[in-house]
């Protein structure tokens, strides 16, 4: 399962809270069970981009849906409540995921989300999503997650880069800096 809570924040707040909250918290996950990886992700609104808003953003890519619904229920997100209120948690199945063993040198993300038209195939939009991953990979991302949320028949497409510059290449969505990136051994 992939997840995400995305918290708006006003365009002059101030990102150091946010930067500052990642260091001081980002190692509390580096062990957590379950879990594949975890992006703490921000962004500062682009004036250059419409509806582009500061954000804090972690992505989580889960292994075990037990481990996911232990942190739901545990501390760590009860800590993001208090200090934020009770975010829309998004879920997405996935289709594929790919990362590298170490991601420690990836500093950017790149996340697009996007309708699945009513009369498409979903095994054809599988196989376009895969394509697209592949391409992503071979252009240099140290992870890609497609996935899709039969809910509201969405697809979501995400990357982890080392650099903006390779995440600006593939930029159809949103863009991010990593905070810090949790990867617990898998055992």
């Amino acid at each position: 399962m992939a997840m995400q809570y995305r918290i708006g924040l006003p365009a002059d707040y101030d990102m150091a809270i946010i930067r500052r909250r990642i260091a001081e918290r980002g190692h509390l996950t580096d062990t957590l069970d379950g879990l594949a990886f975890k992006a703490y992700l921000h962004a500062n609104s682009d004036p250059t981009r419409v509806g582009s808003q500061s954000a804090y953003a972690p992505f989580y890519l889960w292994r075990k849906p037990e481990g996911m619904s232990a942190f739901l229920s545990g501390p760590g997100f009860a800590g993001v409540v208090a200090s934020f209120g009770r975010p829309v948690v998004h879920l997405w199945s996935v289709w594929q995921a790919e990362w590298n063993d170490d991601l420690s040198l990836v500093t950017h993300a790149t996340q697009e989300t996007a309708t699945i038209s009513p009369h498409a195939s979903l095994d054809d939009v599988r196989k376009t999503e895969h394509a697209l991953a592949q391409a992503a990979r071979d252009e240099g991302a140290e992870a890609v997650v497609s996935a899709f949320d039969p809910t509201r028949w969405t697809l979501m497409r995400f990357a982890l880069w080392r650099s903006a510059k390779r995440a600006d290449g593939m930029l159809l969505g949103d863009a991010y800096a990593v905070g810090h990136l949790s990867q617990p051994p898998y055992v």
